[in-house]
């Protein structure tokens, strides 16, 4: 009785329990198999199935497709299928010939019931995948004559195209052999045309040969993205850097292929407004990356598709129209481009079913993009060989031209050398004029100086002068009274010496005689006082202008200084304040007197602006010297009125003067200049107005001609 109760529940059971996966025969020498149409299918659109779920799912279906293109969505595919080994071999493998599918989860059931899970794809880390490989690949232990069941979840914001293929680990050796060696082929036909170009681009200098080195660069990294090498070999751990890789390089080598474009078919030139159309495609990728990098991954990937196809019928219609105008590297352009284009088509019709799935049609967008590669190279090379006839055209017709200018020069040689001969005479007289007028105007400026000098120097000796002449008379008076009176005692003989000795006690009494002895000792004191500080003078205005002295020598500046003072005593002799602080300097080399006409220009102007203060200052000029960085460095300010920036700006152009009619030159501080130029030296000026006036006079301490001479 409870059999037949039972009988019920039983076949409910068996009604509700999902069927056997369909079978994978492995057979010996069938190589990789590829199995998309033996394997059933089932979309999980929410995404959210667990394995035990799909496992007793009832709604597996039939693939009817070799290679399955599952679109671009959210929804979870799972695959399964029984593998059974008929091989003598127990070592299997299942391979998923995409490397761009994100995530990819295997579960692999043993005949006792034994769970196997592994985490593949291009979101993995691949540190925790077991066989790590360019493709993702499921290891398969497979006793002979025994069988496993194989469930797989895809998971991809891509497109997504499953090609299945299953072997023997011999048979996936093989096949992982052929394919690293067509890569590697591929690769190192990529980096001998890149080597190529970037050794002619440093012998010729051609900018385009470097924008082409730079795109073989990003189409060789782009490729080498796609077929899964650089996640394998260059960033195996960063997994969200794999999966954005492909679009990344994608946008940015479309960009880099329009821009190369652009530059060597001359776009801006022959359809400008085409040109400008770039941007634009530029502007919307740059809006599908954000996309696709932020909350909108689907969205972003499908315009970032749709604009790589715009971006490349736009190249083909740009360089269709230009290549119509006639010009040959356009042409090129366009046969390797679609050559290239040749190559996504025959990609796309294999995942699309209209060709066959084989190693050509897999790899074609490698194969399109290293012909196009010749045959850019080609149309560099072209047009160099354009360049160089148009090069010699050019020169043949320069050579005709300066054939002809030679002619014509030769003809007008002959006026040229009149003329220039009337302009050389014009100009030599303007030039001897000129440098009269110079040489009158320096002169001018040097009687001017010497007038103040003189007359300082004349008021200077005419005291010690003065005194000299005053003290003649009284010396010429008791010298002659002495005299007298020595004659009368050289007259005394010894018969009239007694009677005549005391007149002549008398007389010397009279006369005062004791008393002109001790004046004429003071008298001859004071002229030779005058005569020293008149020597004094003379010397400190030879000092000066070292007349004795037309070489580069060593001279003491503070010696130098003191002597300018000395000589400008008369101006500012209780009038000025003098500061002199004299610090720790060496001898310099220069011409000392064309120094010290430096220090008395540059005094006299500092007196006459502190002279010129109204408001009661007290006028003070300050002197300092020191030696820094080989350098030494006489500052003199004053407390003067000071200058304005316009003032300040044009103190040293000649005939440049603030002083009125009559008063100056205006060469003073223009010679100053000069010397100081002619010494290697620089002036610092700091001004203010109403302030006063601060300048800096800097001379090396070895002139440049002496360490010439002593190099």
């Amino acid at each position: 009785m409870r059999p037949l109760l039972l009988l019920p529940a039983l076949l409910l059971f068996s009604f509700v329990q999902a069927g056997d996966p369909p079978d994978v025969i492995i057979r010996s020498g069938n190589g990789m198999k590829v199995i998309g149409q033996q394997v059933e299918l089932l979309v999980d659109g929410s995404a959210r199935l667990s394995f035990e779920e799909v496992r007793h799912s009832t709604e597996f279906k039939p693939s009817a497709s070799a290679i399955p293109n599952l679109g671009i969505g959210n929804a979870a595919h799972w695959f399964r299928f029984r593998a059974v080994n008929q091989t003598t071999n127990d070592r299997h493998a299942l391979s998923i010939g995409n490397a761009e599918i994100a995530g990819i989860d295997a579960w692999v059931i043993g005949s006792d019931g034994t769970v196997e899970h592994h985490a593949i794809g291009q979101g993995v880390d691949q540190r925790t995948v077991a066989e790590p490989d360019i493709e993702p690949i499921v290891p398969l232990h497979i006793p002979t004559g025994g069988s496993v069941d194989v469930y797989m979840r895809f998971t991809s914001d891509k497109q997504l195209v499953v090609p299945l293929a299953i072997g023997t680990k011999d048979d996936l050796r093989g096949y992982a052999s052929g394919r690293d060696l067509l890569i590697g082929c591929y690769l190192g036909f990529m980096a001998v045309l890149l080597l190529y170009n970037l050794f002619v681009f440093l012998s010729t200098r051609d900018r385009y040969y470097l924008i082409y080195v730079a795109y073989i660069l990003l189409v060789s990294i782009t490729q080498a993205v796609f077929i899964g090498f650089a996640k394998f070999r260059f960033w195996p751990e960063s997994s969200w850097f794999a999966t954005q890789a492909s679009v990344i390089f994608t946008v940015i080598t479309a960009v880099s292929a329009n821009e190369f474009m652009t530059a060597f078919i001359q776009v801006r030139k022959y359809e400008p407004r085409l040109a400008r159309f770039r941007f634009l495609l530029y502007a919307l990728m740059a809006v599908g990356v954000v996309a696709r990098l932020t909350h909108y991954p689907i969205e972003g990937y499908q315009l970032l598709q749709l604009l790589v196809m715009v971006s490349a019928v736009y190249q083909f219609v740009v360089a269709f129209r230009i290549s119509r105008r006639g010009s040959r590297v356009a042409r090129y352009f366009l046969v390797a481009w679609c050559m290239f284009l040749a190559g996504i088509v025959i990609f796309v019709l294999k995942d699309v079913e209209l060709l066959p799935y084989n190693d050509f049609t897999k790899y074609t967008m490698p194969i399109g993009t290293a012909f196009e590669g010749i045959m850019l190279s080609l149309a560099l090379a072209d047009r160099i060989n354009v360049l160089r006839r148009e090069k010699e055209r050019s020169q043949a017709e320069a050579l005709a031209t300066s054939l002809e200018n030679q002619r014509i020069i030769r003809e007008q040689n002959v006026i040229l050398e009149e003329k220039v001969t009337e302009r050389t005479h014009a100009l030599r007289e303007s030039n001897e004029h000129l440098k009269r007028t110079q040489t009158q105007l320096v002169n001018a400026e040097k009687m001017a100086s010497l007038g103040q000098l003189t007359a300082g120097i004349a008021h200077e000796i005419n005291n010690p002068i003065n005194f000299i002449t005053s003290n003649i008379q009284p010396l010429r008076r008791n010298i002659s009274e002495i005299v007298e009176v020595m004659q009368e005692y050289r007259a005394l003989t010894p018969e009239t010496a007694a009677e005549k000795l005391k007149a002549l006690k008398e007389h010397e009494r009279k006369l005062g005689i004791s008393d002109s002895i001790d004046e004429l000792d003071d008298i001859i004191g004071s002229i030779s006082e005058g005569s020293n500080r008149t020597a004094e003078i003379v010397r400190g205005l030879r000092n000066f202008s070292r007349l004795d002295e037309d070489d580069l020598k060593e001279a003491d500046l503070h010696e130098g200084l003191r002597n300018t003072l000395a000589l400008l005593a008369p101006q500012y002799r209780d009038k000025v304040n003098i500061r002199f602080n004299a610090g720790a300097i060496p001898t310099v080399e220069c011409f000392a007197g064309k120094v010290n006409q430096v220090f008395m220009n540059v005094l006299t102007n500092a007196i006459q602006a502190t002279a010129a203060r109204t408001d009661g200052t007290t006028p003070e000029v300050v002197i300092s010297t020191i030696t820094e960085d080989g350098e030494v460095c006489i500052t003199i300010a004053d407390n003067g009125i000071g200058m304005s920036d316009e003032v300040k700006a044009r103190m040293f152009e000649p005939f440049f003067t603030t002083k009125p009619v009559g008063e100056g030159t205006g060469l003073g501080l223009a010679i100053v200049y000069g010397i100081i130029e002619d010494h290697h030296g620089r002036i610092e000026v700091t001004s203010e107005a109403g302030k006063g006036t601060s300048i800096s006079i800097i001379l090396p301490i070895r002139h440049a001609a002496l360490k010439q001479q002593r190099a």
